[in-house]
């Protein structure tokens, strides 16, 4: 019973774990477009309410992609179901964005953040990958080294006996 309880927790705790990279990450990107667009005004001072619906934002949209479309943008390969996720989520971000005004209801700007959030996506799609890649590899080149050394090993201690 107690090992249940731990493997949940450290299941959860993975998905939190998992939630704050997304927040981070995408709430980065969100600030980044904001600025551009503000700056693009003539504004030099941002909002702090905006920017706190931001984050907020990003962590509910982390929450979807984790608990509604298992990691979407972590898929090996982006398959209809991840491709859903995306879309729902640039959708939750761009009604988000609307409804509070982010963009003071700017349909260009709307629509520039729309496509901005899919190329995000995509581009996170991307780097995932390649650090699952750089990870596996790195992975493997450890493994083989422990597997050398574990025979190394083994054929000191048939030496020693004989």
């Amino acid at each position: 019973m107690r090992n249940r309880g731990w493997e949940k927790f450290r299941t959860i705790l993975s998905r939190e774990v998992v939630i704050e990279y997304k927040a981070c990450l995408y709430f980065a990107c969100e600030v980044f477009f904001y600025f551009a667009y503000l700056l693009s005004r003539g504004i030099y001072m941002a909002s702090m309410a905006i920017l706190f619906e931001m984050i907020l934002t990003a962590y509910g949209a982390g929450y979807i992609q984790v608990y509604l479309f298992h990691n979407s943008d972590e898929a090996e390969r982006l398959e209809r179901k991840d491709i859903l996720g995306i879309i729902f989520c640039t959708l939750f971000y761009g009604g988000v964005s609307c409804a509070l005004a982010w963009f003071d209801r700017s349909l260009l700007a709307a629509v520039l953040f729309l496509i901005y959030i899919i190329f995000v996506h995509y581009f996170v799609y991307l780097a995932n990958k390649i650090k699952r890649a750089a990870d596996t590899e790195k992975l493997n080149k450890m493994l083989a080294e422990f597997k050398k050394e574990n025979r190394k090993e083994k054929e000191i201690i048939r030496d020693d006996r004989r």
